[in-house]
């Protein structure tokens, strides 16, 4: 394994080790899983470019589409929540109550 390769994947399982294990705000949830999604769209753009093929070319950029959808529904999530239940605590988000 190369260092860059090494450096992403790390990245990528730091920012999951993040989501798993530091749930306290909603924000910092979002944060990590966009450092993950970023993580992912170098792995992949490096991995079309060593491939040097036009088939894998568009991968990328639809993982940055999805990556900015899933942003933009997080944010008005984050927004929603914050409006109702006044604060960003994933422990005051309760599925039964909702």
């Amino acid at each position: 394994m190369t260092p860059v390769h090494f450096s992403f994947t790390s990245a990528f399982i730091l920012g999951f080790m993040g989501l798993a294990f530091n749930r306290m705000h909603l924000l910092s949830a979002l944060l990590c899983l966009e450092g993950m999604m970023l993580s992912l769209y170098i792995m992949m753009a490096l991995w079309a470019l060593k491939l040097d093929s036009m088939t894998f070319s568009a991968a990328p950029i639809l993982l940055l589409a999805f990556s900015a959808c899933e942003a933009s529904a997080g944010l008005a999530l984050l927004v929603a929540t914050s409006r109702t239940h006044g604060t960003d605590h994933l422990r005051a988000l309760n599925l039964l109550r909702c």
